[in-house]
């Protein structure tokens, strides 16, 4: 089976199980949970900038922001670096200990903590080589594949949904206090 990248590197998916036989995408329902998560997740992604040259310009140090060209982490926990500071990642995620948080959300945050403590990739480290290999022929995707399909579930199936806080608000228990101290890390 061929993995493949779609729009940005990093993420790989098996190519039969994200297009059909005459090249074309799959519909949504017809991929894994995992697969369908980070394909919905690409349009979002694609008007981000760099992590790296995000923090930098907030700390100062940079006057622009590249787009990503690759991502990694989870879907709604992703990094997303520019050619230039791949390699940034690939060091800290190899070499600086970024591999213990492989496949947890907390991937995001423990890089974005580093990056933003001033650590970089040694300037020796020259990061991965990439192979492209026809990046042009591969379909774009029809917009109305990236939105969920409705499904019709019985009622008692459904979840009764917040959709501005995102919870089920018979989940809330009616006693919390907002203003309670509790402990930070800091603790």
């Amino acid at each position: 089976m061929t993995k493949v990248s779609i729009g940005f590197r990093g993420w790989r998916f098996e190519e039969s199980e994200v297009f059909d036989e005459d090249g074309g995408y799959r519909p949504l329902p017809e991929m894994d949970e995992d697969t369908r998560e980070r394909i919905e997740r690409i349009p979002t992604l694609s008007g981000q900038p760099c992590d790296v040259c995000y923090l930098e310009d907030e700390a100062g140090e940079r006057d622009s922001r590249n787009e990503p060209t690759a991502v990694y982490g989870e879907p709604g926990a992703e990094v997303l670096v520019c050619d230039e500071h791949e390699a940034t990642f690939y060091y800290w995620f190899l070499d600086a200990g970024g591999d213990a948080h492989e496949g947890e959300p907390e991937l995001q945050d423990a890089f974005h903590e580093w990056v933003a403590a001033g650590h970089r990739e040694p300037d020796h480290y020259e990061g991965p080589d990439h192979v492209e290999t026809d990046p042009e022929n591969i379909p774009a995707p029809d917009a109305d594949d990236l939105y969920g399909l409705p499904v019709d579930l019985p009622e008692d199936e459904q979840a009764r949904l917040d959709l501005l806080e995102g919870q089920d608000p018979d989940a809330i228990d009616g006693d919390l206090d907002l203003d309670a101290d509790y402990p930070t890390a800091d603790e």
